[in-house]
């Protein structure tokens, strides 16, 4: 299994704890906490997939670099 699933599942959790700090009252018009709670599950499921690609696009980027230097070393 990718280590990208990982990945998307400790961002999911931080992201769900980072939302969670957040006080939606001037944005949800009153009793409607379950559209509220929906918003907060999108924000958190848009803000983890955002992390999750940066986090494997530096990790994919850093290890092209490294092969480049460790070429450059052995080659020329």
């Amino acid at each position: 299994m990718s280590y990208k699933v990982y990945i998307y599942v400790i961002t999911l959790m931080l992201s769900i704890y980072a939302t969670s700090g957040i006080n939606f009252d001037g944005f949800i018009k009153t009793n409607k906490a379950i559209e509220a709670r929906v918003l907060v599950i999108l924000i958190s499921i848009a803000l983890s997939y955002l992390s999750t690609n940066f986090i494997y696009d530096f990790i994919s980027l850093t290890s092209i670099i490294k092969g480049w230097f460790y070429w450059i070393k052995n080659y020329l």
